[in-house]
């Protein structure tokens, strides 16, 4: 029990602040359409300020601009054809299609699609229009997002930089996550959590896409709110996306050979369990090398103790080329080598010079 309230202290903590704002934007919006405007039954724009706000994190402007006219657009073909058909079976299935298709269409996510949907039917099952074509709910979608992506950009404005920082983080924690999971699979020669990794690591692209992502949106936050002078760290981060894309590649195909390596019920040495060990710790500490180089903290005992830990890795996975080992321990090394050299150039390494490294602690001669 005492853990689970510490654990539950901590997430009020972490997302606190979150509870506040979507309260805050949800109270404003009704406010708004009920108070200052005087609508009746003003439940669509709490309704939206919740949908946006939630949708619009992690997103660009133009992005969450988009969702919330879509949710508007849902709301008003919704309203028509209630006006125009009347509550009914035929009407709920073309309000729910006609519904959801613009938020499809948006690049929504499937929380906001089904809660347009349950949007949707409230309008069709209790607060059909009653007999009048003044488009109420419409007017109260466009004002309850217009209230979230005013409070996202507040909110962004604040720390423009902390999204960024926290998906850095969580990008990297996921490879680095990944890389434990088939170092344990390896460990047992366990097939079945081998393939399992393989499927996590087919996903892997997604974290990347987050970074990616996250940094377009903070460029655009740091431009409308004239912090141009932190714009120079995206471009740090844009070239280390890159990076982890490669080493995300990387550490898939790592994972095939892995899945490989168990199928065939070939006995891991104890080395290759210690060289991806020594791998992840690197791509935990180039994540955080990352993420405390955009927030504007010293970063170079971070990329320092990737680098340390890259070329251990290296080393270690070197002595299992001197007893002709399987061809896919083999392939593992090499991808050991390959994702450690995407991770020393992530840091800011020389590109020859990592080469250069990265080949002498895997023992070859120099070019």
């Amino acid at each position: 029990m005492r853990d689970w309230w510490r654990e539950a202290v901590g997430r009020l903590r972490s997302d606190g602040t979150a509870v506040v704002e979507l309260t805050a934007a949800a109270a404003v919006a009704w406010i708004l359409a009920a108070v200052v405007i005087g609508h009746p039954d003003p439940f669509f724009a709490p309704t939206a300020a919740l949908v946006v706000l939630g949708e619009s994190r992690g997103r660009r402007l133009r992005q969450t601009v988009e969702i919330l006219l879509a949710v508007a657009a849902a709301v008003l073909v919704a309203e028509l054809l209630v006006y125009a058909l009347g509550p009914g079976t035929g009407t709920v299935l073309l309000v729910l299609l006609l519904t959801t298709t613009p938020l499809v269409v948006a690049g929504a996510r499937r929380a906001l699609v089904v809660q347009a949907a349950v949007s949707a039917m409230y309008l069709v099952a209790v607060a059909a229009p009653n007999g009048t074509l003044m488009p109420f709910r419409f007017v109260d979608a466009l004002i309850g997002g217009a209230v979230a992506l005013a409070a996202s950009q507040l909110m962004a404005a604040r720390d423009p930089l902390a999204p960024l920082v926290a998906q850095a983080r969580r990008s990297y924690a996921d490879l680095a996550d990944l890389l434990d999971e088939v170092n344990a699979a390896l460990r047992a020669c366990d097939e079945a959590a081998a393939r399992a990794a393989l499927g996590r690591a087919r996903e892997v692209d997604d974290c990347v896409g987050r970074l990616q992502a996250a940094a377009l949106a903070t460029g655009e936050t740091l431009r409308l709110g004239l912090r141009r002078r932190h714009l120079g760290r995206l471009a740090e981060v844009e070239a280390t996306v890159r990076q982890l894309d490669y080493a995300a590649r990387n550490v898939r195909v790592l994972a095939r050979a892995g899945s490989t390596l168990t199928r065939r019920h070939t006995a891991t040495p104890p080395e290759l369990a210690t060289a991806i060990d020594a791998l992840t710790v690197a791509v935990r500490a180039a994540g955080e090398a990352l993420a405390t180089g955009v927030s504007g903290h010293d970063a170079e005992r971070h990329a320092a103790r990737a680098d340390a830990a890259a070329l251990e890795a290296v080393r270690i996975a070197a002595r299992l080329l001197r007893s002709d080992p399987p061809l896919p321990l083999t392939m593992i090394v090499g991808q050991i080598r390959a994702t450690a050299i995407d991770l020393l150039r992530g840091v800011g390494q020389d590109d020859v010079a990592v080469l250069d490294r990265v080949d002498d602690a895997l023992g070859l001669a120099p070019a």
